[in-house]
């Protein structure tokens, strides 16, 4: 049996170290690659890139950050998706709010204070019960380090002007999976059961016990949902 090409796209200051886990338990079903997108500044370039490099018909996975960038893939080139994963994330655009957070950490970065992820800031992504866990926190810390200040900045520009993408939700008709930790707070639970009730062919899977990081927080759940969506 030929493996499926899967496309999984990572958020901000994620790289393919997030995905791990899911490579390697998805290996006999899939051959996946995972974008570096923190090296555009734009959404649609993002996309491009992936449509560029990836086969004429594939499989697309977006956590967090990754999951506006397949949203814009789609509407760029809906007919080559034949399946969506929608990982911690939401369709919603950025509040202002959000984009004046952003704007305040582009200026810190600016000055020569850009830090990453600090530990401080772990209790936002992960679940109470794994802040101890290194295996989950450490990577989450490394890989902020490599994608670095430059890469950072790109995916803030990026993020900030944003498409919204609920109206766009009803129109998507392939194989739909939307994953979301319970204790969620940078993409809420609510954002997900929007999502899942708008897009067709959906199915929902709430994961108890985790915050927003769950392809490391609970990577076997979240690859046993992979694998169903991608056999189904």
């Amino acid at each position: 049996m030929a493996r499926q090409p899967l496309v999984l796209v990572p958020g901000l200051l994620n790289t393919r170290r997030l995905f791990e886990a899911q490579i390697e338990g998805l290996g006999d079903l899939a051959d996946v690659t995972v974008p570096e997108i923190w090296r555009h500044d734009t959404i649609g370039a993002m996309a491009r890139e992936i449509l560029a490099t990836a086969p004429p018909r594939f499989a697309l996975g977006g956590f967090s950050m990754g999951g506006y960038v397949s949203f814009e893939v789609l509407r760029q080139a809906p007919e080559r998706v034949e399946r969506l994963a929608l990982m911690d994330t939401q369709a919603t655009p950025d509040t202002p709010e959000h984009t004046a957070n952003r704007r305040s950490l582009m200026e810190q970065c600016k000055l020569g204070r850009f830090k990453g992820v600090q530990p401080s800031l772990l209790p936002n992504l992960v679940h109470p019960d794994h802040l101890g866990d290194p295996a989950i926190t450490q990577p989450i810390l490394d890989m902020a380090a490599e994608v670095g200040v430059e890469g950072f900045l790109n995916e803030q520009k990026a993020n900030m002007v944003r498409p919204d993408s609920r109206p766009m939700l009803v129109d998507i008709k392939v194989p739909t999976v939307v994953i979301v930790g319970r204790e969620d707070h940078p993409t809420p639970l609510a954002r997900s059961l929007e999502m899942a009730a708008d897009i067709a062919h959906a199915r929902l899977v709430v994961i108890e016990k985790c915050g927003h990081m769950s392809t490391l927080e609970h990577p076997g759940q979240v690859t046993e949902a992979l694998r169903r969506w991608l056999t189904q």
